[in-house]
């Protein structure tokens, strides 16, 4: 037995090693996109992320970072490694896992009290370990699992706390009948609440491990026992999700305003009352419990406690947020806004069981309850919580096609109808309800993904379909064809796995029931949970590795059902195992060898170099409005942990629609001087000037900008309009004409016109708001330009695209890399329906070809998947009208110049020629290089030609915005050699656009 273990803990290390070394290897040297950034920024320097946290992630990331002894550029790969060596963990936990599974199987009476007692034999040692080894690399080596490992997100130490968990409650199982076996489940407990530190996750396997502690427990278990088990498990779980999680710090905040409010005791006297009276109810249970001897109450308390005592992570967050740092999302400085921010408030929330379905319309608004805020020395209240009302009628169970105040039917009509066949303004039936849940929210967000890991994926564009071995490549475009992310495994892993199902079901049918229900609640249920909208921003396989790491237990196992089938080459068990154990490996081969080119992001730099671009663009002390994750979370890392221009203060658009952001703009962020908001605190408070409607005023035919934001500062009747009943009031604008007056002696002296632009200095901006409503941000960033008076450069990220968010200015951008700057210069130019911001060439010139980094981008081994090849494509956007301008003036040289830079640092074998590069072709025509711009031409014209044919003829319309990409390079492909007089190539691009003119 003991010879077992040793080789049982060696070989897990080993395949633990394995993995290191491989995410080691493939580890992103930098921060990803999404939330990596702003992950590794909060663990550097203890930060608090966006809502609800993970800040034992945090801690840990913390940790990891101080390994870089000072030197900041290592910061990100340390935090990275973190992940890497989760995952790592998961990967042993998991290969222990299967060992104690697939010895019940070989062992055969394993299932009995004494069976741990029991020594396999050699062959049967190699057959378990060789188990455990496949499953195990088969999970590391999965697609999504593997994506996770490489970046400093929650989820791959989530996955090891699940992992961690499973393990210990087999572990428990084995020992269940000794005096002090429940240690082990006091420890599960205590994993369970440091869980709640990294993500949610963890929490969806305790119905699982509740069956098997009823299975073991119980000598003769029944169907309606094993039902009942379940339901308490399941209550478990709400008890933590809803009762601790939120429930605690509700009831303590609920103590606090009492306390603090009727009392008049100072803040925080309520918490330090609940934590008290907690204690206290938590010391009188234990006694309770030891005088009834009451085994089961003392480690249901016991367990209680240690999950709060992992949970007691959290605690940094209030911590942290009272000291004001640069990322203090939500200000969770207090119980109360600590509450908010552990509920995702900011978020909304989506119907689960019953709600409105996507054409109902609100009939009244309800306050669910106050915001409370700190004021002098009580708490009052900010504004109450809206709630929509909808008619009875317009609701239905189990909601899947529903409404949800986030976006309007019409805008989520478009995307319901890929799926489902519904009609406008008619409420859908409970068939076509169900046949989403089916369709898209399980069989293409769940089952799609679930098939990527173990049987193939066919690119890495958004929406991309299964690999199965019989799908042809014939009609392929090459953007999906030589796609490093097309894996094909054969659907081996598949295979092995459903073999190990059949054979755990048919040996040791209650383990199976286990394992199974471990699936299920990892993935259908979150899927049902989750009740995902048709459009996403990206894939979220991410989110269901619980099932893929089930479901490689299964693979595990399948090595043992594999050995029993070669019992009849009559060979000894020792050939039989090591022959079952050596065609099984194929399975993790494969998976190594076919995702190594797509999982390797070493040498990788596209994120932080964008960032850095960006934060470059701006002149000194510059203020940069942003929109979205991709364009400010990789700022946030640039500026907090390497220190890249911290003079330029980042102003998230979407942000500044909440007060607590732009309180935290009015502080002074490492060199960046506060902004310069003139607003006073109860002009933008939560609830108060949200938005504001237009209301015409005939008499007003344009507004001053510098008189608009005096009146709403006064919080003038002027502006103020009735709504609903009458009996509420808001403020609005009278027209949508604005300008503001420009003191231009004084911008002369400020040094900040080119001297090519003098003459378009004007006295005075106008610009049009249209007819629709003023938003905080918008209100925000009308009172920046009004106050600042054009003492810092303003600018908006050219990611910043939808056009409400520019409030008119476009006429008064000028392009300066990857950032439109706003100056009192009008481009007699500008063309609405064109780009916008004037392009100042030696000011694009310097930064395009002298200052911006785009390291790895002509590197062809490098795989830059769909959202990192966002920014390559901006790069170009900004070559192309460079040099677009300066041939229009005349300098083919300098065009050429910028043309082949382009070419130069993002070839066609690195990053694939895209709808920016026809746009290239007069330059270099230009320039005497007529051959090239004309192979130029012919590659992406055949390349979009095979494209549009393959995607024109797919069933499925969810590549409409691939088909969107394919027209809109065609044109460029006719306008460029229109504009170069290519007749034969202008009619060839001209007969392929045409039968889509119509659309």
């Amino acid at each position: 037995m003991r010879s077992y273990q040793k080789l049982n803990n060696l070989v897990g290390w080993l395949v633990f090693g394995i993995a290191a070394i491989i995410y080691w290897l493939t580890l992103e040297p930098t921060a990803s996109f999404w939330d990596c950034g702003e992950f590794i920024a909060c663990s550097y320097k203890l930060l608090v992320p966006h809502p609800p946290g993970a800040p034992l992630f945090l801690l840990l990331g913390r940790l990891f970072s101080l390994l870089s002894f000072g030197d900041t550029s290592k910061v990100a790969v340390l935090v990275n490694s973190l992940s890497a060596l989760s995952s790592a963990f998961t990967v042993l936990f998991l290969f222990w896992s299967i060992t104690l599974l697939a010895r019940k199987l070989v062992l055969r009476a394993a299932t009995q009290p004494y069976a741990r007692r029991l020594s396999p034999t050699p062959g049967q040692t190699m057959l378990i370990l060789g188990s455990g080894a496949v499953g195990a690399l088969a999970f590391a080596f999965s697609d999504s699992f593997w994506f996770n490992a490489e970046e400093a997100e929650v989820y791959a130490l989530s996955a090891l706390c699940t992992a961690a968990v499973v393990w210990l409650m087999l572990k428990w199982e084995n020992r269940a009948d000794e005096a002090d076996s429940d240690k082990w489940l006091v420890l599960i407990a205590y994993v369970v609440g440091l869980s709640i530190g990294v993500h949610l996750l963890n929490l969806v396997a305790i119905p699982a491990l509740g069956l098997l502690y009823y299975f073991r427990r119980q000598p003769a278990p029944t169907l309606w026992g094993g039902v009942l088990a379940l339901l308490v498990s399941s209550v478990v779980v709400g008890f933590i999700l809803v009762g601790v999680i939120p429930g605690l710090p509700t009831l303590a905040s609920s103590f606090e305003i009492f306390f603090v409010n009727s009392f008049g005791l100072p803040f925080n006297s309520g918490v330090v009352v609940f934590v008290l009276l907690l204690l206290g109810l938590l010391i009188g249970g234990f006694r309770f419990s030891y005088r009834r001897r009451s085994r089961l109450l003392n480690t249901s308390l016991l367990a209680l406690v240690f999950v709060l005592i992992g949970y007691s992570s959290y605690l940094i967050v209030p911590i942290r947020s009272s000291y004001h740092p640069t990322i203090n999302q939500n200000a969770p400085d207090n119980v109360l806004s600590f509450v908010s921010y552990l509920k995702r408030e900011q978020y909304g929330s989506r119907p689960l069981l019953y709600g409105p379905h996507v054409f109902a319309q609100p009939i009244a608004q309800v306050n669910t309850g106050p915001r409370y805020v700190r004021e002098g020395n009580k708490y009052v209240v900010a504004e109450q919580r809206q709630e929509l009302v909808y008619r009875d009628e317009d609701k239905m169970l189990l909601p899947r096609i529903y409404a949800d105040g986030s976006a309007t039917a019409a805008q989520r009509l478009a995307y319901y109808q890929k799926w489902v066949d519904i009609e406008e303004g008619v409420k859908p039936t409970m068939g076509q309800n169900l046949s989403f849940l089916f369709r898209y929210q399980m069989g293409h967000m769940f089952w799609r993904y679930f098939l990527w890991n173990y049987v193939g994926r066919e690119s890495d564009v958004q929406h991309a379909g299964v690999l199965w071995p019989t799908t042809s490549s014939e009609q392929v475009p090459e953007r999906i064809a030589d796609n490093k992310a097309r894996n094909n495994f054969l659907a081996l892993p598949l295979l092995l796995g459903l073999l190990g199902l059949v054979h755990q079901v048919r040996r040791d049918s209650k383990n199976a029931l286990v394992v199974a229900l471990l699936f299920l609640f990892t993935g259908l249920a979150i899927i049902v949970y989750l009740n995902q909208p048709p459009v996403e921003p990206r894939e979220r396989d991410y989110t269901f590795t619980g099932a893929t790491y089930a479901f490689a237990i299964w693979i595990g196992l399948g090595v043992v059902a594999l050995a029993e089938l070669l019992q009849k080459l009559r060979q000894g068990e020792m050939v039989r195992a090591g022959v079952a154990t050596l065609l099984s490996l194929v399975v993790p081969g494969i998976m190594v060898a076919q995702g190594w080119d797509d999982h390797n992001r070493s040498g990788r730099f596209s994120s932080v170099d964008s960032a850095k671009n960006l934060l470059n663009s701006c002149a000194p002390n510059a203020i940069l409005f942003t929109n979205g994750d991709n364009d400010t979370f990789p700022l946030w890392y640039a500026q907090t942990v390497e220190g890249v221009r911290t003079d330029v203060r980042v102003a998230v658009l979407s942000y500044l629609n909440t007060d607590w952001y732009v309180e935290q703009m009015r502080n002074r962020s490492y060199k960046s001087q506060p902004l310069p908001v003139s607003l006073p605190p109860d002009r933008y408070r939560q609830g108060t000037n949200d938005y504001l409607p237009y209301v015409e005023n005939p008499n007003v035919r344009e507004v001053n900008l510098y008189d608009f934001i005096g009146l709403v500062r006064e919080n003038s009747d002027l502006l103020k309009v009735s709504y609903g009943d009458g009996s509420g009031t808001l403020m609005s604008f009278p027209s949508p004409k604005f300008y503001l007056p420009v003191d231009t002696a004084a911008v002369k002296k400020l040094g900040i016109i080119p001297p090519s632009r003098r003459g378009q200095l004007v006295d005075k901006m106008e610009f049009n708001l249209g007819k629709g409503a003023i938003e905080k941000k918008g209100l925000l960033v009308l009172d920046i330009l009004a106050a600042n008076q054009w003492k810092r450069p303003v600018y908006f990220a050219t990611s910043v695209a939808l056009p409400q968010d520019h409030l008119g200015l476009e006429p008064y951008f000028q392009l300066e890399g990857l950032a439109w700057r706003v100056l009192p210069l009008k481009d007699p130019n500008y063309d609405p329906r064109g780009e916008a911001g004037y392009v100042e060439k030696s000011i694009l010139y310097d930064k395009l070809m002298r200052q911006f980094s785009y390291r790895g981008l002509d590197n062809p081994s490098l795989f830059h998947d769909d959202n990192s090849l966002m920014f390559p494509a901006s790069y170009r956007e900004k070559f192309a009208r460079l040099a677009t301008t300066y041939l229009a003036a005349g300098d083919s040289a300098t065009a050429r110049k910028v043309a082949d830079k382009c070419l130069a640092v993002m070839p066609d074998k690195a990053i694939p020629y895209d709808y920016y590069i026809p746009q290239l072709m007069p330059a270099l025509i230009a320039g005497g290089e007529q051959k090239r711009a004309r192979e130029l031409q012919d590659i992406l014209f055949r390349r979009t030609q095979h494209a549009l044919s393959y995607y024109s003829s797919n069933p499925n319309s969810v590549f409409d915005r691939e088909l969107g990409q394919l027209l809109a390079t065609l044109q460029q492909l006719y306008l460029a050699a229109q504009q170069v007089g290519d007749t034969q190539r202008a009619n060839q691009a001209y007969a392929l656009l045409r039968p889509y003119l119509g659309q």
